[in-house]
């Protein structure tokens, strides 16, 4: 036997109250989350604060942060879609497809992460000048040194997020929730050490990152060595095809979640070039990157808040799935309420900050150092690309909420809609009309549309899960 397992090792999650496990699951999901995204928010913090890199290191750390995001949207995929399938597996009893899911998961991650950091490292220019890195050569050459130290990391940093979603599917939410803050914690001391004392620029951003990553990545090896309620041997660690087509399909709503802002960001990045350039100030050599370099902050901020959405949905995954593999419709219906008030409460928040207090949040990015357009720019963006956070909050939590149904067609064909025909879509359609402005439309124009989906969905559902009340 390949594994030890207790009988219902998990039934606490049909039993304890839905408050008490959305709480036990989603905060430290979210705090998780949080925590990747600040990897990336954390290393702009300082560049933009280092007057000798400023908004060009600003525009270079844009440049490059799809590619972490790709990265991430592969970790996900394995990550949230095995953690949503084991947890069905474990509420329905069966026993050796959850642990064959988990060996077969991890062995994935390793060999995809492998690859993906090879073809970094090896088609890095062409990569970067997709992504506009090209807007001139001082960001070009400040992206270039970020990328590499960046891509060597790729193996540790996927590791780590695809292991921290499995991790929470073996009842341990608060260990996956720490693995992670370690990583960003080594991450927060190690940046000003090198930028600041070592003067490594942006070569000691990335380095700072990477180490974080590995320190994450070390936990959860530790981990898989102490799992509870699945234990793993050597003859777990095979590719399941079978097992591995099911947990995937799971898992396709969260890689469309993330792998949507890489094609958005590389269609805005290119619109941005291209329009900033017909602009009368952004034209300038000197001010060309300050529309990329803003833009990638704003970005940051909404990739903050939708952490925190995504956090709260994925973090039920376990509770749902297990309950409706233990056919208790009742209380997956009574979680569904409350994740789509706390969605909501969540974008309110958001929409309040960005519309009350664009100033303060750009000053934390530089904005002392840089010229008045810099500051202008970003105040506008704030408040225009971010208007509609209540809708992307709600819109967010329901895709995801669908995936931990099992629904992954549905939630798929939905999450595309949004992410690739409305969010990219928008960004190639209305700059032809608006020019810069139009980039910062496409945003709240692709929201309102998504939740009229939306809200055709969430009325269906409850009708499946049980009257309406």
């Amino acid at each position: 036997m390949v594994f030890i397992m207790e009988q219902k090792a998990n039934d606490f999650l049909e039993k304890q109250p839905i408050g008490t496990l959305m709480r036990k699951y989603a905060v430290p999901c979210v705090i998780s989350l949080l925590v990747a995204a600040l990897y990336n928010i954390v290393d702009q913090l300082f560049i933009a604060n280092a007057s000798y890199l400023g908004s060009y290191g600003n525009a270079a750390n844009t440049v490059v942060f799809p590619m972490t995001v790709i990265a991430l949207a592969i970790a996900v995929m394995i990550g949230d879609g095995c953690c949503a399938f084991v947890s069905i597996c474990l509420g329905a009893g069966r026993k050796d497809d959850a642990h064959k899911s988990i060996g077969s998961a991890v062995l994935l991650c390793v060999v995809s992460s492998i690859v993906l950091a090879i073809i970094y490292l090896i088609f890095q220019e062409p990569i970067l000048t997709l992504f506009g890195g090209r807007v001139n050569e001082e960001t070009f050459f400040h992206s270039k040194e970020y990328f590499f130290w960046i891509s060597l990391g790729i193996p540790f940093y996927m590791f780590g997020q695809a292991l921290n979603p499995i991790i929470r599917s073996d009842g341990s939410p608060k260990f996956a929730m720490i693995s992670t803050l370690a990583g960003a914690v080594a991450n927060i001391i190690l940046d000003p050490i090198f930028i600041f004392i070592f003067k490594w620029g942006m070569m000691g951003a990335a380095v700072a990152t990477v180490l974080g990553q590995i320190l994450t990545a070390a936990l959860a090896v530790w981990y898989l060595c102490h799992m509870k309620a699945v234990k793993l041997e050597r003859a777990s660690f095979r590719i399941h095809q079978q097992l591995a087509g099911k947990y995937l399909a799971l898992g396709i709503t969260s890689f469309l979640s993330q792998i949507s802002l890489v094609a958005a960001m590389a269609a805005i990045n290119n619109m941005i070039q291209k329009y900033g350039a017909l602009d009368a100030v952004f034209g300038q050599e000197q001010y060309a990157q300050i529309p990329m370099a803003v833009v990638g902050i704003v970005m940051k901020f909404f990739q903050i808040v939708i952490s925190i959405a995504v956090g709260t949905a994925a973090g039920c995954i376990p509770v749902v799935g297990y309950n409706i593999g233990a056919g208790r419709k009742d209380r997956v219906k009574s979680l569904f309420t409350r994740l789509l008030s706390v969605e909501a409460i969540v974008g309110a928040v958001a929409l309040i900050i960005v519309e009350l207090f664009p100033r303060q949040l750009i000053n934390l990015f530089g904005a002392a150092n840089e010229s008045i357009y810099y500051t202008q720019f970003a105040i506008k963006s704030f408040r225009v690309y971010l208007c509609m956070m209540i809708f992307a909050t709600v819109n967010k939590g329901t895709f995801i909420f669908l995936q931990s149904l099992g629904k992954a067609a549905a939630s798929t064909a939905i999450s595309l809609i949004r992410e690739v025909v409305f969010g990219v879509g928008f960004a190639l359609l209305l700059p032809r009309f608006f020019g810069l402005d139009g980039v910062l439309y496409s945003m709240p124009v692709s929201d309102i549309l998504t939740f009229v989906i939306a809200a055709v969905i969430i009325r269906r559902t409850y009708r499946e899960l049980g009257t309406i009340g």
